[in-house]
């Protein structure tokens, strides 16, 4: 595999998730929680015998990865909306 490639792909995979958190900001925190829940869930589950290709190994980083950022930066940068009073 090619590692231009590798390094693309998982600069991608965190740059998409950031700019969606800067551009519609963080969701419900559950939204969050359930990513990270499944980016961990997800990176745990062992790949069948015939999946077991570079191509296949990129992908499930990819969205590993993905799912982390935006769940994680959603939970952190998470700010509850509060009545204003004006």
């Amino acid at each position: 595999m090619f590692t231009m490639l590798a390094i693309l792909v998982y600069l991608a995979a965190m740059g998409v998730p950031i700019l969606f958190l800067y551009r519609y900001g963080s969701q419900a925190w559950y939204w969050h929680t359930i990513a990270v829940v499944t980016a961990v869930a997800f990176g745990l589950m062992p790949a069948p015998l015939s999946w077991r290709t570079p191509g296949v190994t990129l992908l499930f980083g990819f969205f590993f990865v993905l799912l982390m950022v935006w769940g994680l930066g959603g939970i952190v940068l998470y700010l509850p909306r509060h009545a204003k009073r004006v």
